[in-house]
């Protein structure tokens, strides 16, 4: 019962699954086709000049990606990827066998019982609220140092020169431009609706959906069963989001991109993507680190684990 409430039944994804990849990639492949042939339009050409893909940032926005931006950066990636894994297990594992309960001393000492937990959403939640933390630190850092003004629309044209890139992408002719200087209006949008849609929905609804949550007063105005699809959905979301940026960032220049990322650079050197291919080392190493003695382990540390 403690899955399902999470995130329900696991056996309908698998279905899913199976019929949703040979849909998306005969969709993808038709939308192809069909930007191709769009673009080739006259009005389109003339559209496209108007609205090339990107709108001006506001006079003072920051040039290029601070450090911090980096490090940021693949902290989420491991954090994403450990909640995307522990979701994924809290779905799919079925009834608990191992339990974590919180140590009622201390500081965190409260006046109820804690609540007993399985050890799939123990994880959850705790790889949960490091990306918690990790996110208040960039939203600071976003705002203190200006770079929101690069993620944050300013521009009713941001709307067409979208449309604009999403066409050019589409076609398989990106959008000419620098990320380093500006993204383009398409990445805009995508960034800022993770940032500020996304993320907070995620937080939200995963609220609602923990353990944690005890009051019934408000259970009735926040539905489990529609808050759970919204919190699946921004799960997919994520992980569409994802697929494609990893495609991109390949497709327009790995080096460059992976510099961008994870250098804080704008060449076409190859220290992005040696720091790049460690951090890949130290997910997989996590990765298979993360069985269940070393769960037990970790969840020892602050609180009980039993297997009943």
């Amino acid at each position: 019962m403690e899955n399902s409430r999470l995130f329900g039944s696991g056996r309908s994804i698998r279905f899913t699954l199976a019929w949703a990849v040979p849909v998306a990639v005969l969709s993808l492949a038709a939308a192809v086709l069909a930007a191709k042939g769009i673009r080739a339009l006259p009005a389109v050409e003339s559209f496209l000049v108007d609205y090339p893909g990107a709108s001006a940032l506001p006079a003072g926005a920051p040039v290029g990606f601070p450090a911090w931006l980096a490090w940021q950066h693949g902290l989420n990636v491991f954090f994403i990827l450990f909640i995307v894994r522990s979701g994924w297990q809290v779905r799919t594992a079925g009834r608990p066998t191992v339990f974590w309960t919180r140590r009622n001393t201390g500081a965190l000492r409260t006046r109820r019982a804690p609540t007993r937990m399985g050890i799939n959403v123990w994880l959850h939640l705790t790889v949960d609220a490091l990306w918690v933390l990790n996110g208040l630190l960039f939203y600071v850092l976003l705002f203190a140092t200006g770079q929101w003004l690069r993620i944050v629309p300013v521009s009713w044209d941001i709307f067409p020169n979208a449309v604009s890139a999403l066409i050019q992408y589409a076609s398989l002719g990106w959008p000419v431009g620098d990320g380093w200087v500006n993204y383009n209006a398409l990445q805009t949008l995508s960034y800022f609706s993770i940032v500020f849609v996304a993320a907070p929905l995620a937080l939200a609804t995963g609220i609602r959906l923990s353990p944690l949550w005890t009051s019934r007063r408000l259970s009735r105005l926040v539905p489990i069963a529609a808050t759970r699809v919204v919190h699946v959905g921004v799960m997919v979301f994520f992980l569409v989001f994802i697929a494609v940026h990893v495609t991109l960032v390949l497709a327009t220049g790995a080096l460059r991109n992976l510099n961008h990322m994870y250098a804080a650079t704008s060449d076409e050197g190859w220290i992005g993507f040696w720091i790049f291919a460690a951090s890949l080392a130290v997910m997989v190493v996590a990765w298979f680190a993360a069985g269940p003695r070393a769960l037990r382990a970790i969840a020892s540390l602050g609180g009980t684990v039993t297997t009943r």
